[in-house]
């Protein structure tokens, strides 16, 4: 048993006896970390959409970008018999949400909406438990993404690269005019989300997946994954040397000031630009990262639903569940966003032309097998297992003499005592 069911179990034996709260008729209480910015607006207009149904939402929000905090929150409430109707949980914890009995099924939404024909089966599994809709998905972030400052890359005479090999010899001339090729912060998350672009663009989409979803020891430990370390180490050469503990958000500043050059983050960095006013394919533009062209790693939100006893809650979450993936939500919450729909049928007509990029490599990449789930945000393993990929990675990146092939070493045997 992991650290995440011994915690539950241990809150549930303490809980078991401790009262119900009552619940309104008709309520829908959602549990999410969507305060601030386009993401706040996003939920009042579902809040908006579900009320104008004739249903009550009561907000559950827990700040803290990550949603550490609200799991923390939400552990307590779930096992006290009085969890909210939906949660916002990701990847493969929304299985381990299942495997305790936790949630409800959507079948009979899933069905009737057709959403195994709207989803790719990539993402569908990840939101089914033994073959049931348990979650729902609310959009799809592509991670693989390299931001670039056109004005500074024209100054230096370099041209978006599109290989590793490319990148390194477009970051030396960047280097060599004064600029700071990659912009990047030092944390954790963020050292593993270059990691995971890399990694990609070494393994290809069938190895990546052996290594980071199926744990494939021939994959993990070997000189596939040592190669994959000695080009991370390289790529991380060109970061300033005061990006430790410096946010995301910061170093895309860094790429729209003209201080650097390029940045490899997730579309939620399109927020960034889009707040100082830029227009891409103008003031910035968006490419895969280095060496990952038609293919996509996802990493996406979604709501677990949990089990409720009244007929009325249960008819307000399902219809929750059913309006998350309409085209008018799908359409609003995703332009605030910057990230794309979850659903492959949408008009992207009204979205810009990094989203109608990132929708056409994720419509063709679900068909060819060149879409993969982050390992970095979750999407790929268990947090448990994730963390431990972190701390490895982490170390790596703060060794003052980096061996790729102690460390593939070292990650081996992280991912197999987190198993």
């Amino acid at each position: 048993m992991n650290i995440f069911k011994r915690h539950l179990t241990a809150l549930a034996v303490s809980a078991a006896l401790m009262p119900t709260a009552a619940v309104q008729a008709g309520e829908v209480e959602v549990l999410h970390w969507w305060t601030a910015g386009g993401e706040a607006r996003a939920a009042a207009a579902l809040k908006q959409m579900m009320e104008e149904q004739g249903h009550t939402w009561k907000d559950f929000a827990v700040a803290g970008g990550g949603g550490e905090a609200a799991m923390t929150v939400l552990k307590t409430r779930a096992v006290s018999g009085n969890p909210p109707a939906a949660a916002q949980i990701k990847g493969l914890d929304i299985r381990e949400w299942a495997e305790l009995g936790f949630l409800t099924s959507l079948d009979s939404v899933a069905e009737s909406e057709n959403w195994d024909q709207l989803i790719p089966p990539m993402i569908s599994d990840v939101m089914k438990y033994e073959g049931e809709y348990v979650a729902v998905p609310v959009n799809v972030h592509r991670v693989n993404w390299l931001w670039v400052n056109p004005d500074v890359m024209e100054d230096a005479g370099v041209e978006i690269p599109t290989t590793l090999d490319e990148f390194f010899e477009v970051a030396d001339k960047l280097k060599a005019e004064g600029y700071i090729p990659l912009a990047h912060g030092g944390q954790p998350w963020q050292d593993a989300t270059v990691f995971d672009a890399v990694a990609l663009a070494q393994l290809g989409p069938e190895d990546y997946r052996k290594a980071f979803v199926d744990h494939d020891m021939d994959v993990i430990n070997s000189e596939k994954m040592e190669e994959v370390f000695s080009q991370f180490a390289r790529v991380m050469s060109y970061v300033d040397d005061d990006a430790a503990g410096r946010d995301w958000n910061t170093a895309t500043g860094m790429v729209i000031r003209g201080e650097a050059a390029m940045q490899i983050m997730g579309d939620w960095a399109k927020g960034e630009f889009t707040a100082a006013e830029l227009t891409p394919g103008e003031d910035y533009l968006c490419a895969p990262a280095p060496g990952t062209a038609g293919q996509f790693t996802f990493n996406v939100d979604s709501f677990a639903m949990f089990s409720l006893t009244e007929d009325e809650d249960i008819k307000a979450q399902k219809d929750l569940a059913r309006t998350i993936l309409e085209p008018e939500f799908q359409t609003l919450f995703n332009q605030n966003k910057g990230s794309i729909p979850v659903r492959t049928d949408m008009d992207m007509g009204a979205f810009d032309t990094c989203a109608q990029a990132s929708m056409e490599t994720f419509r063709s990449s679900a068909e060819d097998g060149g879409l993969v789930p982050s390992f970095s945000h979750g999407l790929a393993t268990t947090s448990y297992i994730q963390g431990q990929i972190f701390d490895v990675v982490t170390n790596f990146v703060n060794s003052n003499n980096p061996d790729p092939a102690k460390t593939t070493d070292q990650l081996a045997a992280a991912i197999q005592s987190a198993m």
